[in-house]
């Protein structure tokens, strides 16, 4: 008896997600952080399913690239600069999407920011960076798109987080603050917007090699923060490819998932963290007393890219730097004596 019941909510669910699913083909697609990284591999996967797709992104040469790159493989692409913790300068976007395409079918929240560094290291302004563009730069664009989508009775929003809004994770106590509440915003949308026929999906992705690290911030010994970081974001079984993870992440907003966690390790690392809250704590403890620390008189924001030393860039680092120059995080010129 309750193994047929489990295969009729087992057959109900492919039902429901059956009749739920959502093609891409002729929507308008919103990528915010668009132009370099996970943001141009989602924007190029759904132009080739045949959404026009709409990007922003604060760096405006960069934005530019990206926007030649994705109509040379024939997307219909919109590239708009915009800081996402600018509330006017969202609401100006989502206008200008509109008044070209008439709606926004999808929004993919994606633009982040990374610090990296012991906790004593980090300042209110990281934790206020963070939260700028982690959560209100998510927040900003779902106000001004979710209005539309409730009249119409339909619509996507995807909030890219991180398996650091599952468990805090050593020297990213800032970001992992802001993706906490970036977790918690998405999960309890879905909830509130479930009746009016818009689907809130939760992205929980652990490493990705996009080739992120260069433009994240670093502070205490950051030369060492850096090869660290580098180093974890490149290895495979670490970190996934980050066209792999572009993939599962729009199939997860066609069918509209409430939430997709991966890769394996994520997934592993969110289940030990609930079913023991105290030894994951202690666990983390050790890695921390592992990582650097914060050195003597380093008080400084550097980049990635200005943190390089002998361990990063190196064959440790081969698969992200190869990201790196894939996917717009390095200026052309650039990339070609980095190879």
């Amino acid at each position: 008896m309750l193994i047929g019941a489990g295969a009729l909510a087992y057959l109900a669910s492919r039902e429901r997600r059956r009749q739920s699913h959502l093609s891409l083909r002729g929507r308008t697609v919103l990528v915010t952080g668009g132009s370099r990284g996970l943001g141009l591999l989602l924007a190029r996967g759904a132009a080739a399913e045949g959404a026009r797709v709409a990007i922003c992104g604060r760096d405006a040469e960069s934005l530019e690239r990206a926007r030649v790159a994705l109509a040379r493989i024939g997307a219909e692409v919109l590239a708009i600069p915009c800081d996402v913790t600018d509330r006017e300068a969202v609401r100006t976007l989502v206008r200008s999407v509109e008044r070209t395409w008439g709606r926004v079918d999808v929004l993919i929240n994606n633009a982040g920011v990374i610090e990296v560094g012991p906790a004593e290291t980090m300042r209110v302004e990281d934790y206020e960076d963070a939260m700028n563009t982690n959560f209100w730069g998510m927040l900003y664009p779902t106000l001004e798109v979710l209005p539309g989508m409730r009249r119409r009775g339909e619509g996507r929003i995807v909030n890219i987080t991180s398996i650091g809004g599952k468990l805090s994770v050593p020297h990213l106590l800032p970001y992992s603050a802001s993706k906490f509440a970036a977790v918690g915003f998405s999960q309890g949308l879905r909830a509130a917007v479930a009746a009016d026929g818009v689907k809130v999906v939760s992205v929980v992705p652990g490493l990705m090699r996009t080739g992120s690290p260069r433009n994240a911030i670093f502070r205490g010994q950051h030369r060492a923060e850096y090869a660290w970081f580098s180093i974890s974001d490149s290895l495979p079984g670490l970190s996934i490819d980050a066209e792999d993870a572009a993939s599962r992440i729009l199939k997860a907003a066609k069918r509209g998932d409430a939430e997709v966690l991966f890769p394996a390790t994520a997934r592993l690392a969110a289940v030990f963290t609930a079913l023991a809250p105290g030894l994951t704590a202690d666990l983390l403890a050790f890695a921390d007393r592992l990582l650097p620390g914060p050195g003597k008189g380093s008080q400084g924001r550097y980049r990635g890219k200005e943190s390089r030393s002998w361990l990063s860039p190196s064959w440790l680092t081969r698969l992200g730097d190869q990201a790196a120059r894939e996917l717009n995080q390095v200026p052309p010129a650039h990339a070609a004596t980095t190879q």
